[in-house]
């Protein structure tokens, strides 16, 4: 596993740009809430440790992770955002729908990198069960949304 060996949520605060004058677009899915929130939560804790502003971090909720992508592409297209972070969870079932969601997701992401001018940070989960995801979103492997959050100052600082 990636992640074995690394804390997600380590990062050294002096070679982070300050996020004070940067605005964040946050889409979250529904889906997998227990997952998804704790994924939020890793995101906000660390931009606001990184100095960004509660009243420039704009959040908005889709029904599940395949929905993410045109959640972002509204969010980056309307909202006057720095960047935004696509936050989701799928967890292997017992049919292909997983798959299809995993790849398509990551698919649409990759697309509105292409296509805008705003980044997208990936921070969905496709874990094989839910204690994976459960490590990956405040566990034992720290949180995937601290390290996106982290991303998504650093790419955003590109465009300024």
């Amino acid at each position: 596993m990636a992640t074995a060996n690394k804390n997600l949520s380590i990062y050294d605060k002096a070679k982070i740009p300050n996020a004070k004058n940067i605005r964040f677009g946050i889409v979250v899915s529904e889906w997998n809430t227990e997952i998804t929130e704790g994924l939020y939560s890793g995101a906000i804790d660390a931009l606001i440790d990184c100095g960004a502003l509660e009243s420039n971090i704009v959040r908005w909720d889709v029904p599940g992770s395949f929905e993410l992508t045109y959640g972002c592409k509204k969010m980056a297209t309307t909202q006057e955002v720095d960047a935004v972070i696509a936050i989701g969870s799928v967890i292997q079932g017992e049919t292909k729908h997983f798959d299809f969601v995993c790849s398509a997701t990551a698919q649409g992401i990759k697309d509105l990198n292409v296509q805008l001018d705003t980044p997208v940070i990936f921070c969905v989960l496709t874990d094989n069960n839910i204690q994976q995801s459960r490590d990956r979103s405040g566990g034992k492997h720290g949180n995937k949304g601290t390290e996106a959050a982290i991303a998504a100052i650093q790419m955003a600082s590109l465009g300024k």
